[in-house]
């Protein structure tokens, strides 16, 4: 009961618009406070600090740093340049080119947000140019980006690793060939739509543009090789991986002498900001986290799971109907930090491969990134594509629907994402 009343005060909280972090910081100690008395309060300081200071989460505001430098220099525009080059020619491929820039924007930035801000203040003006409806433009800009976060470097699989102990590295491992299979589902609707609809081509193609652009774009393409080849080869880890990104990304910029100071300086406030509010949830949800374990809640939720079913896709199936519930409702940080410690005893009784559930929970949060009322990435694009959330929606379920299938054959045939892991890895 007494669980059950401090619940209820931190819904409560959040629905009259409590920062999340501050919501659970209350609850905490209250919880504490009535429990272990007002003596269990005067760590908590230092218990939050102990949370926050972890070596990984310093990759945070290195990859988002990067991807701050990389659309400051000009770098994001050299890839939509050659990735058009590409594929531009075919019917939707504008739509297609959005999809791929996505994936190799999030490959330094690890951010959904980071990823649609940053390429869609781009792409969604040109889209709407050549005759794409806005809605539809806003949609595949958004899907991509979230079906991107999956795709290593990722921000949530980081927060992930840190709350359950996972390996980060087999994490960024595991999201590959899922990633690339989403990249290619949304490309399909993308056709479909345009032969639907007659949207435009782009120019015929053109092997000395290709050329061109590709000469143009080469030194970014250094990027992702020391990033991934970094982290794959087992040369860094990830947060070592994260400084090497902004060095590179930096040399990259001074290479092309063309650096927007002004974009650089607001990218960098906004990712500050972003890293902030990240980080001072993992600061209060220690103080949760410690209550939830002296009152054994998680132990207590894994055997009545446990008791209800043994069969682990029974379990898995539980577990992805309730984060895409969730999914609704919080942030992916925010449901990352605080669902995950809650659940980890499951898993481990359940014997679910941990960083097999991470790849799970990220695909179903990026799904939550594009369900209404929150939906993070959605609103973003729908702000820069200046659309109607609802009329974005409705272009974007087929999408999401590609994000579900991702999410089931990940879930179920478990050899598909980490078939790469077991190669590299055990």
């Amino acid at each position: 009961m007494f669980m059950f009343a401090i619940f209820i005060a931190l819904v409560a909280m959040v629905c009259i618009n409590v920062p999340i972090a501050i919501a659970l910081a209350l609850a905490a100690v209250l919880a504490i406070g009535l429990t272990d008395g007002a003596g269990a309060l005067v760590t908590i300081a230092l218990d939050m600090y102990s949370g926050a200071k972890s070596f990984s989460l310093i990759a945070i505001p290195m990859f988002v740093l990067a991807g701050a430098i990389m659309n400051a220099t000009g770098i994001t525009r050299r890839l939509i340049a050659f990735v058009s080059a590409i594929i531009g020619f075919v019917r939707g491929g504008l739509a297609m080119v959005n999809v791929g820039v996505s994936l190799f924007f999030a490959e330094i930035s690890g951010s959904a947000v980071a990823d649609v801000a940053a390429m869609g203040s781009i792409i969604i003006p040109e889209m709407k140019r050549r005759g794409y409806p806005a809605p539809f433009a806003a949609a595949i800009t958004s899907s991509s980006a979230s079906l991107a976060i999956i795709i290593p470097p990722s921000i949530p699989m980081i927060l992930y690793g840190v709350s359950s102990g996972a390996s980060i590295e087999q994490l960024f491992v595991a999201g590959v060939v899922p990633g690339l299979l989403g990249a290619a589902g949304l490309m399909g609707v993308a056709y479909y739509y345009a032969v639907k609809y007659d949207w435009p081509t782009e120019d015929a193609f053109n092997l000395p543009a290709l050329r061109a652009t590709f000469v143009d774009a080469l030194p970014t393409f250094s990027l992702p090789v020391i990033i991934l080849g970094g982290i794959f080869g087992g040369f860094m880890t990830a947060t070592e991986a994260a400084g090497i990104a902004v060095v590179a990304a930096i040399l990259v910029g001074m290479w092309y002498r063309e650096v927007d100071w002004r974009q650089l300086k607001e990218a960098m406030l906004e990712g500050g900001m972003q890293t902030a509010v990240v980080m001072l949830l993992v600061a209060t949800s220690v103080l949760m986290g410690s209550f939830l374990t002296t009152a054994r809640v998680p132990q207590d939720i894994a055997a009545a799971i446990l008791d209800l079913t043994s069969n682990q896709y029974f379990i898995l199936l539980i577990l992805n109907v309730f984060f895409l519930v969730i999914g609704f409702f919080l942030h992916s940080a925010a449901a990352i930090i605080l669902v995950v410690p809650i659940i980890t005893p499951l898993i481990q009784q359940a014997g679910i491969d941990p960083v097999h559930f991470g790849l799970v929970v990220t695909l179903n949060l990026a799904i939550g990134q594009q369900t209404p009322p929150v939906a993070s990435v959605l609103i973003t694009a729908c702000s820069i594509a200046k659309a109607n959330i609802w009329e974005v929606t409705k272009w974007n379920l087929p999408l999401i629907g590609v994000l579900l299938f991702v999410l089931i054959i990940s879930t179920y045939v478990p050899a598909i994402p980490m078939f790469l892991v077991e190669y590299f890895y055990r």
